[in-house]
């Protein structure tokens, strides 16, 4: 069961990475933002295995760590 959770999270991920860029909220490029998006929930779901820390579903774990990851990890920046 954990193995779809992981694929379902990494899906949900690359769609948040990119309704980021299509909505504006990161200009990173769409390629950039999924690849930080899907990053950080895979971290997020890592932590989650080893350490039992989570936010509530997987679902849910994925978009707050997607959202968090293109927040933390700048790669465009504008003057």
């Amino acid at each position: 069961m954990a193995f779809f959770a992981f694929f379902g999270a990494m899906m949900i991920a690359g769609v948040v990475g990119y309704v980021s860029e299509k909505s504006g909220f990161t200009h990173n490029g769409y390629v950039p933002s999924i690849i930080i998006a899907v990053g950080g929930a895979v971290l997020f779901f890592m932590v989650r295995v080893m350490f039992g820390i989570s936010f509530g579903p997987p679902g849910v774990d994925a978009i707050v760590s997607a959202v968090g990851a293109l927040i933390l990890v700048p790669t465009h920046y504008r003057k």
